[in-house]
Formats: structure tokens, sequence, C-alpha cells
């Protein structure tokens, strides 16, 4: 589990597709402090288990499924990634709730400067926005971020300096692609308020008239 508070920013040394054996490769320091082989870090927002490190850089392997449906397959060398560790029990809980599994990706449609903010509003699926409600939580490439405000086809967040410093929004802009991850208490409610499908009896007409019921 992680917290939506990015520890740092890292630098993609190199993305290797390879058929099935695809994996990236990370320069970072604050995120490898402590770290072991089979620990996870989040990498815009979507959760890596590191298969090797030597305290400088860290390799992670990627499928191609991930790299395919997230903002890692834009990655290339050179390019910064937001990165967090999973949430250490004795941690305070800074953000929300984050999995570092994605719901999807949107796109960057306008970034706009509000005093000392910067908002930026973000294009997506109705299936996406569906979850994302005005002064909730969202998770953009790794980053716990408050929604301020919603419409039918994409939705606002408004970042203050601090957070803009440390992480990579700075270096988006217009058409990019950014990954998401919504509020996970909002969709645990509507699966609890779903109907359950009504159970089959299992009991058929032939048995019925085996039994001398019909």
């Amino acid at each position: 589990m992680f917290t939506g508070l990015i520890e740092e920013t890292g630098t993609v040394c190199e993305v290797c597709r390879n058929g099935n054996a695809s994996f990236i490769r990370i320069a970072a320091e604050k995120v490898l402090e402590g770290t072991k082989v089979g620990d996870s870090i989040a990498v815009n927002g979507v959760c890596l288990t590191v298969t090797e490190h030597d305290g400088k850089i860290f390799r992670a392997d990627v499928m191609n499924e991930t790299l395919s449906r997230s903002s890692l397959g834009t990655l290339k060398q050179g390019s910064k990634v937001d990165l967090e560790r999973a949430m250490s029990a004795e941690g305070r809980f800074g953000g929300h709730i984050v999995s570092g599994h994605i719901d999807g990706t949107g796109t960057v449609s306008n970034i706009k400067q509000d005093g000392i903010a910067v908002r930026y509003t973000i294009s997506a699926d109705e299936k996406l926005l569906r979850y994302i409600v005005e002064k909730g939580s969202v998770t953009l490439d790794g980053i716990s971020l408050t929604v301020a405000a919603v419409t039918d086809t994409d939705f606002t967040v408004s970042v203050i300096p601090h957070t803009a410093e440390q992480t990579i929004l700075p270096y988006k802009k217009a058409g990019d692609i950014i990954n998401i991850e919504t509020d996970i208490i909002g969709k645990y409610v509507e699966k609890l308020l779903r109907p359950a499908e009504p159970k089959k009896s299992g009991v058929t007409m032939e048995q019925l008239m085996k039994n001398g019921f019909i």
C-alpha cells in the first residue's frame, strides 16, 4: 500500500521491451535506502517489484500489458518518474489509500496558472470519472491530489508549489498521458451496494418429474 506522497523523482536509465521479458532501470537515491530485492516501489503510480539494485539504480520487471495500459509505455531514457516506497507500518498516513494498481489513463488537456497554484485539467473516460468526486481524492502518476472540479468529460486538480517541486508535474504538457487511480473506497462501496445476482437452485424439471413432484 502507498500514500501518494512522492519521496523523490528518479531518472529512467533504460526501458527494455523484449517479448515477455520487459524491464525498466531507474536511477534513484532515497527510495533505495533500506530497500531489498522483492520490495515494492510505485513508479508513476504503478506498483513494481525491485528485482535488483546497487544503491543507485534499480531494475523492475514490467509486463507488456502494463507498458501498454499505463504511461510507463511512453517512458524513454532520461524520462523523469515519481517514486514512492510501499508504506511502512510505522509511517505517517499523510495522503490517502493508494494501491499502486491504476484504473486507467487520462490526457492532460489544460494547464493554467492560478495564483501560487497550477490547475491541471485531465480528460478521462466516463468509467473513470464516475469514481471521481469534487473535493475527493485521486492519484495522478502516483501523486495524491484533491479534486477541484469535475465535468462529464474531465476533472481538475489544483497543485501547490511544494507538490510541484517534489514531483514530475512541472514536466507535463497538454496532450501528455497520465496514470489515474481512483479512490478505492468508492469502488468498494459501489460493489457492496450492487444487487446480488440470484443464485441458481440447481433444480430441473427432470429432477422434479423423477421424484414425483410433477
